[in-house]
């Protein structure tokens, strides 16, 4: 199962007191504790709020109704065609959450959100990276169509480079590196995994530092790949079992397993 957040907010040393504080309880997955930080009553406010909350659904599968709240309240407050184009780019991501999660097949929904936040956002905008990611997951994990998803992967990649999103990229080379590994490209899986894991650490993106150890280790040989596993099974305890979706490829080693 493939998941993903929203770009990075607070990440670099120019951000202001309280982006940098948003940001650190988001990267512990202190996500309700990072919208409560923010005023709601501008577009840029209530949208970002929004998508930390859809981010905290994603990784715990809980806070469903929190999020919708906070997206309709961000949908009220647009008014530029960015803004209405970014909050559809949300409703997009929740919709593909629910489905991806089995909450409520909104697969249409996430198709038809994403297709209207791609006639709103200019392409070369910030946006754009993010949206053209947003549309590679769908392409990947419910139209099951990697070609499709390679395509916009590279272009989320090309837009998060221009742009200096360093945690967008984290994720499209996780992605493009997943790809890469279903057919059989180790190395370059390997070497996308490792990009990724390097960028979470440099970023003290604590919350998406685990699923990277597990993906790595994927493409490693003992005793690497169990170092990498027991690490993450370190930061997925530490977090309080989050993202819940990756207890399922944390299974503690059999006896006699090798460790290390």
């Amino acid at each position: 199962m493939a998941h993903t957040a929203m770009s990075g907010n607070g990440t670099t040393a120019g951000d202001d007191p309280l982006q940098t504080a948003v940001w650190r309880l988001r990267s512990r997955a202190c996500w309700a504790d990072a919208a409560a930080l923010l005023r709601s009553g501008t577009p840029a406010a209530a949208l970002q709020r929004t998508a930390l909350l859809v981010e905290r659904c994603l990784y715990t599968e809980a806070g469903w109704q929190d999020a919708e709240d906070a997206l309709r309240a961000a949908e009220a407050l647009a008014h530029t065609d960015e803004e209405r184009g970014a909050a559809a780019c949300e409703r997009g991501y929740l919709a593909y959450s629910a489905t991806l999660h089995g909450v409520r097949d909104r697969a249409d929904e996430a198709r038809s959100a994403l297709g209207r936040a791609a006639a709103l956002i200019p392409p070369g905008s910030p946006g754009r990276a993010l949206l053209d990611f947003r549309r590679g997951l769908i392409a990947e994990n419910l139209t099951r169509s990697p070609q499709a998803a390679r395509a916009a992967y590279r272009r989320a990649h090309a837009g998060a480079t221009a742009h200096h999103d360093p945690l967008l990229l984290s994720f499209t080379w996780r992605h493009l590196a997943g790809l890469a590994l279903r057919e059989g490209e180790l190395a370059d899986a390997r070497h996308g995994f490792a990009e990724s894991l390097r960028i979470r650490e440099e970023l003290g993106y604590l919350v998406g530092t685990a699923p990277a150890l597990v993906s790595l280790a994927e493409t490693e040989t003992e005793p690497e790949a169990s170092r990498l596993r027991e690490e993450a099974r370190r930061l997925f305890r530490l977090l309080g079992g989050v993202p819940t979706w990756l207890a399922a490829h944390l299974t503690p080693p059999s006896p006699g397993a090798a460790t290390a």
